[in-house]
């Protein structure tokens, strides 16, 4: 990736990963994918991420994926690799495959079996120490939905002036948290990006440089016009960014937030993309659900499904 392009921002696409019956993974499938969200001019493509069932997948499952990402993804976009783990050094380990496979940088959840343990010693350490040994640029990861802990401003602000820590997705839906991420964190070296389509305008307003949107998998040229429109040229057209975040907002809120990865997968499926089935233990959408998520997406733009 050139340095002209390397600024890190706009939308980047938390791809599925796409299983087959017998739940072993169709990489041609998960290849049409790729290219269809390029197509729809997202900045990047981020693998083993909670919308790709990172959690589900085995160590030479996630080095495919990045192996078959970096083949599709042009040098000029992202290609992040989801590397969190519960133990420092399997994400360290995660963090020199993904740079052997070719991605360009390694998004992070914090450790969260040992809840209680994780304190503000324990998420330094562990970050600190994966930063100093990772050959790829660190991305923090704050989710707490899945890690049922909150990365706080002031230990985000303190990760960031690590050299190798270059930003984080801040998933919580939170404005005013992200708005602390951005004051105290966000500089020239540290970005800041949000992982809520739901409020994907606002988070661009209070100063988010972008965002890892899984609603931008099956809407992703809605997505891209908010980011667009919202920071376009450095003038912005709002009205534009506002029209277009009030189609993705119920498709975020109530498909990803409300159905989880197989709503995601079932969208998919209805937009002419490759969603499929959902690995145990998931379970697929009940037929009410799945009736939903069409009437969703032609409530949003009737195109979406055409």
């Amino acid at each position: 990736m050139s340095e002209q392009q390397r600024a890190l921002g706009g939308v980047l696409c938390p791809v599925v990963t796409t299983f087959r019956g017998d739940e072993t993974i169709d990489r041609d499938a998960f290849l049409a994918n790729v290219h269809a969200h390029l197509a729809d001019g997202v900045h990047g493509i981020v693998v083993a991420g909670s919308s790709g069932e990172a959690a589900l997948l085995d160590e030479d499952e996630r080095g495919d994926l990045v192996s078959w990402a970096r083949a599709a993804v042009p040098a000029d976009r992202w290609l992040v690799s989801g590397c969190g783990g519960e133990s420092t050094r399997i994400v360290i380990k995660r963090a020199r495959e993904s740079a052997r496979r070719g991605a360009d940088a390694i998004l992070v959840v914090s450790p969260h079996y040992y809840l209680t343990a994780m304190t503000r010693d324990a998420l330094l350490a562990h970050f600190r120490r994966v930063a100093d040994e990772s050959p790829l640029p660190v991305l923090l990861y704050n989710i707490p939905k899945y890690a049922h802990l909150t990365l706080e401003p002031a230990l985000v602000a303190e990760l960031g002036q690590h050299p190798n820590i270059v930003g984080m997705k801040d998933s919580s839906g939170d404005l005013e948290l992200l708005g602390k991420y951005v004051d105290l964190a966000q500089t020239d070296s540290f970005t800041v990006l949000t992982g809520s389509g739901t409020t994907f305008h606002p988070a661009l307003q209070r100063g988010a440089r972008g965002g890892i949107l899984a609603v931008a998998l099956f809407a992703g040229t809605i997505a891209t016009r908010v980011y667009e429109s919202a920071v376009g040229n450095g003038r912005g057209d709002g009205a534009t960014a506002r029209r277009a975040q009030d189609q993705l907002t119920p498709l975020s809120a109530q498909i990803v937030n409300g159905l989880g990865v197989a709503g995601i997968k079932a969208a998919l499926d209805q937009v002419g993309r490759r969603g499929g089935p959902v690995r145990s233990p998931l379970l697929p959408l009940s037929a009410g659900d799945e009736a939903r998520v069409v009437e969703l997406l032609r409530r949003a733009d009737p195109h979406l499904t055409a």
